[in-house]
C-alpha cells in the first residue's frame, strides 16, 4: 500500500491510496477459498466446485465483498499512519478498481482542528455547599409530622365535626338493588377532604360511633360498573368510630414509623435531603461556569462541514426565510458549541476518559426510576433506539470530562446558607432569561451548551460507498 497526501488546504485534504493488484488478488484468493467449502451447486461435491465456476456465478459479489473489506482497512490505516482524525465522513473518489486491476482512490478528508488543553488547569470556578441551619431542618419535620395526620379516640357520644376521622361500614343500593362494589368494611375519611365521593363526607358531620345514616352521592364517570355510571346510590353506613385529631408527637418513634433509626438519624436525613435539593442546581452554575471558561480557549479554525450539519440542528423546523434570517446568530452559537465540543473531547481522549457498559445501565436505570409506573416503557425505549442510548452515553461522557476537569482547575470553595443558595440559583435563571429574551422559539430551546458523544473511530464506524457499483452478497447455500 502507498499512501501520499494531497491538496492541504486549511483543515481539507485529499489523501490519495494505491493498492496493488497483487494484495487485491491475495484477498480475492482468501475470498474464494472462505466459500469454496460451504457452496452447494448441484453436480458438484462440497469443496470441489471449480474456481472458474464459482467467479461466473459469484464473481460480481465476491469482488464487492472483497473491494469493501480492502477499502476499509487500507483507509483506517492510511488515516492512521497519517495521524489524521477526520471531522465527519470522508468522501470517497475511486479511480481505478477491478478484478486483477490495481486499485487507487482518494479519500477526501476535513480534518478535526489541533486542541490545546495546557491552560485546562487554570480554569477557576466556584464549588459551593450549602449549610442548612437547624431550624431549617426543624421546620421542615413540623411540616412532614403535619402530613403524617394523629388521631385520637372521641369521648362517647361527641358528635363528629370537619377535619374528624370516622370509621363505617357501608351497603350500598341503586334503585333499592344491590352492586358489584357497594360494600365496604372499616372505610376511613376525614371529613372536610371530599376525597370519597363528592358531597359524601359532609353528610357524615354529626354523627356518633354506633349511629346508623344513610347517606346519598352520585357514582362517577369512572365507576366499574358501567351501568350505575352517574347513578344515585343510597349507602347505608354503620359508624364504628369517631375520631378527633391529635398532635403529632415526633419523637424516636415517630422517626422510626418513617424508616429513620431514631430522631437524630431523621433529622440527618432531613438535613441531606435539603442539601441536596440545592446541590443539583449549585453543581449545574459550577459546571456552566467550566464551559463558559472553555468558550474562550482558542480553537484555530471550525471544520465548515461541522458547523454546517451544527446550524442544520439549529434551524430544524423553521421556514427558509427564518432560517436565513437567524444564520449568524446560529453561526456564533455552532461555533461555540462546536468547539467546546472539540476541546471535551480531546481532553476525554487525552485522559482516556471511557463510559463503561455498568455506567451507561446506571444511568438508564436512573431514567427508568424517574418514571415510576412507566419502567417497561422507558426500557423499551432505549432497547429500540440507538441513538437515544447514544445521546444518554454522551451526557454520561460530558459528567465525567467535567468531573475530571473539576479536579485539575482551580476550585474557590464556598460555604454558604440556604438564602445564599436560593439568591445565587435566581440570578441565574434571571441571567438566563435576559439571554434568551428576543431570541427566536428555536435558538432559546437550544443555547444550553451541547452534550457530546464519545469520539469514535471514524474510518472504523464509516460506510464508504463505491461509485457506480452494486454488488450482492454471496449465498453460501
Amino acid at each position: 500500500m502507498k499512501v501520499t497526501v494531497e491538496n492541504k488546504k486549511g483543515l481539507s485534504k485529499d489523501v490519495k491510496v494505491f493498492v496493488d493488484k497483487k494484495t487485491i488478488n491475495n484477498y480475492m484468493d482468501e475470498k474464494y477459498e472462505e466459500i469454496k467449502g460451504t457452496v452447494n451447486l448441484k453436480g458438484f461435491r462440497p469443496g470441489k466446485v471449480p474456481r472458474e465456476i464459482l467467479k461466473r456465478q459469484f464473481g460480481k459479489a465476491i469482488f464487492g465483498e472483497v473491494l469493501d473489506k480492502v477499502i476499509k482497512e487500507t483507509s483506517t490505516k492510511a488515516l492512521e499512519e497519517n495521524k489524521i482524525k477526520p471531522a465527519g465522513q470522508p468522501k470517497l473518489d475511486l479511480k481505478t478498481y477491478g478484478e486483477d486491476k490495481d486499485l487507487e482512490y482518494i479519500l477526501s478528508v476535513t480534518e478535526l482542528p489541533k486542541v490545546e488543553l495546557k491552560s485546562i488547569e487554570n480554569i477557576k470556578f466556584n464549588e459551593y455547599t450549602v449549610k442548612i441551619d437547624q431550624t431549617e431542618t426543624d421546620k421542615r419535620l413540623k411540616e412532614i409530622a403535619k402530613n403524617q395526620p394523629s388521631f385520637k379516640e372521641a369521648a362517647e357520644n361527641v358528635k363528629a365535626k370537619e377535619g374528624d376521622l370516622v370509621v363505617f361500614d357501608y351497603n350500598a343500593t341503586v334503585d333499592e338493588k344491590s352492586f358489584k362494589g357497594g360494600e365496604g368494611k372499616n372505610t376511613q375519611l376525614t371529613l372536610g377532604k371530599d376525597l370519597f365521593l363528592k358531597g359524601f363526607d359532609k353528610q357524615l358531620i354529626g354523627v356518633k360511633k354506633g349511629d346508623e345514616k344513610i347517606v346519598e352521592a352520585v357514582l362517577p364517570e369512572n365507576f366499574p360498573e358501567k351501568e350505575f355510571v352517574n347513578k344515585k346510590a343510597k349507602f347505608k353506613c354503620l359508624i364504628s368510630s369517631v375520631k378527633n385529631p391529635d398532635e403529632v408527637k415526633i419523637d424516636d418513634q415517630f422517626a422510626k414509623n418513617l424508616g429513620a433509626k431514631d430522631l437524630n438519624d431523621l433529622k440527618s436525613l432531613i438535613t441531606k435531603q435539603i442539601n441536596d435539593e440545592y446541590k443539583n442546581s449549585l453543581d449545574r452554575l459550577t459546571k456552566n461556569q467550566i464551559l463558559k471558561e472553555i468558550e474562550k480557549f482558542k480553537v484555530d479554525e471550525i471544520p465548515n462541514n461541522l458547523l454546517e450539519e451544527e446550524i442544520s440542528v439549529l434551524s430544524q423546523g423553521m421556514s427558509e426565510e427564518d432560517a436565513k434570517k437567524s444564520r449568524k446568530n446560529f453561526e456564533e452559537i455552532a461555533k461555540k458549541r462546536i468547539k467546546v465540543g472539540l476541546i471535551l473531547n480531546e481532553f476525554g481522549e487525552q485522559n482516556k476518559i471511557k463510559v463503561t457498559e455498568q455506567e451507561l445501565q446506571a444511568e438508564v436505570q436512573k431514567q427508568i426510576q424517574m418514571m415510576p409506573g412507566q419502567e417497561k416503557m422507558v426500557m423499551d425505549f432505549y432497547k429500540k433506539n440507538p441513538n437515544a442510548l447514544a445521546s444518554l452515553r454522551g451526557t454520561v461522557y460530558e459528567e465525567k470530562i467535567l468531573n475530571s476537569i473539576k479536579q485539575k482547575g482551580k476550585s474557590n470553595r464556598k460555604e454558604i446558607t440556604k438564602d445564599e443558595a436560593e439568591k445565587i440559583i435566581k440570578e441565574a435563571q434571571n441571567q438566563q432569561a435576559d439571554l434568551n429574551k428576543g431570541s427566536s422559539k428555536v435558538e432559546t430551546k437550544k443555547t444550553e451548551a451541547k452534550k457530546i458523544s464519545p469520539k469514535k473511530e471514524v474510518v472504523k464506524s464509516t460506510k464508504i460507498k463505491t461509485v457506480k457499483k452494486k454488488t450482492k452478497k454471496v449465498s453460501k447455500k
